[in-house]
């Protein structure tokens, strides 16, 4: 008997923050009040700018097919925003403008992944990077980080993970769901070791202008190193337009040519009234950014404090993006005495529907005693999510 589906769709499971989502929406439409910590994405409204420049698009009738990799104007404006923020000097043929940073992520992968391929990954990940890499048949090797250093990634750790068979590494940061920020040291070091060895580094920036440890760092800024770097770049989060699906990727020629050709056989060219707004986002002013990111940290602030109200319950704090990742470890029995949950899928599961609140299990990120909050919401939100979770924590006693 013939199987049904080819193997490589059974190497990859459904993103655990989507599966979230939908049962989320499924208590909403019961009537549920709920309280939403799971999606990572600004509360802000898109800046009115950007709009305006979809808008005038569309109007002007900017609605028919484009080149592949993006209108000129859209990828000289990619190029000119990350030149003038990080010093890097990638020029037009060198990007790719994408339906949003994850099928950047996606492309990057298949282009240079094969099967067999190790592929360095520190935990804990965002959700996809593991089933990409998956995906295309690539090897993961995790690469722990320590809770104790808020999972800091650092050059020591990724220079013993590799192996004659590294063909690339994953780097995030600032980070989800930890929101960790790597040193601009260790950034070069990493940089450098792969450059030297021959192994790409695909640098996910996609919370790149959300770092509150200092001055924003781009491994772009290496330019040196440019033949073995994949930038991935996504507007949603720095210019909240989420639903846009609006992403970029910056590398070698070699690179973008084959990033261009693998997307004139799936998406073709991202809609084109949002290469536009694209445009309005990138080469206005950027004070939007500014207000959001001190927002940012005044509600990262605001969250911490709530959390310490949680007996047993810890958390590193982050130093970019916008989660946190509390440790809830104290709440957890693998063998569930007490009716204590027996991992973070099921106390994400309960926390669903007992407190009616939405949080993201850990394991989905690789670890096994967090749930990823996400904070941009309104002060009362997660006022009344803390208190929702403390008295579902306080019954378990």
């Amino acid at each position: 008997m013939k199987k049904t589906f080819a193997d490589r769709i059974g190497r990859i499971e459904v993103s655990a923050t989507l599966a979230v989502g939908a049962e989320a929406a499924k208590l909403r439409a019961q009537g549920i009040n709920l309280v939403d910590f799971g999606a990572g994405e600004p509360h802000f409204n898109t800046p009115r700018h950007i709009k305006d420049a979809a808008i005038a698009a569309i109007e002007g009738n900017f609605t028919r097919y484009t080149v592949v990799a993006g209108i000129p104007d859209v990828r000289k404006a990619i190029v000119e925003r990350h030149a003038a923020d990080f010093g890097s000097d990638y020029t037009i043929d060198e990007t790719v403008f994408t339906t949003g940073g994850k099928l950047a992520l996606f492309n990057a992968i298949q282009v240079l992944v094969d099967h067999g391929d190790e592929v360095i990954l520190p935990v804990p990940y965002w959700v996809s990077f593991k089933d990409i890499i998956q995906y295309a048949g690539g090897t993961v090797v995790y690469l722990e980080t320590e809770e104790a250093e808020s999972f800091r990634i650092t050059a020591d750790a990724i220079e013993q993970a590799i192996t004659p068979k590294t063909k690339a590494i994953i780097l995030n940061s600032p980070s989800n769901p930890a929101g960790s920020v790597m040193t601009a040291e260790d950034l070069e070091r990493i940089v450098r070791l792969a450059h030297e060895k021959g192994i790409y580094l695909i640098l996910d920036e996609c919370y790149v202008y959300l770092n509150y440890a200092g001055k924003a760092v781009s491994g772009g800024s290496f330019t040196w190193a440019k033949e073995h770097l994949v930038i991935l770049g996504s507007l949603s989060k720095t210019y909240s337009m989420t639903g846009w699906r609006a992403g970029y990727a910056l590398a070698s020629k070699a690179v973008t040519a084959n990033l261009s050709k693998l997307q004139s056989q799936s998406t073709s060219n991202t809609a084109s009234m949002v290469q536009k707004a694209a445009i309005a986002a990138l080469a206005s002013s950027q004070e939007c950014v500014c207000e959001f990111r001190a927002e940012f940290i005044l509600l990262r602030d605001y969250i911490l404090e709530a959390l310490k109200t949680i007996p047993g319950v810890t958390c590193t704090k982050p130093e970019g993006a916008f989660y946190v990742y509390p440790n809830m470890g104290a709440y957890i029995d693998a063998a569930g005495k007490g009716g204590r949950p027996k991992n973070t899928l099921e106390l994400a599961a309960r926390l669903l529907h007992e407190a009616h609140v939405v949080t993201v299990p850990g394991e989905a990120f690789g670890t096994d005693a967090h749930v990823r909050l996400s904070y941009p919401v309104t002060r009362e939100n997660i006022d009344e999510g803390v208190r929702r979770m403390r008295e579902f924590f306080a019954k378990l006693g």
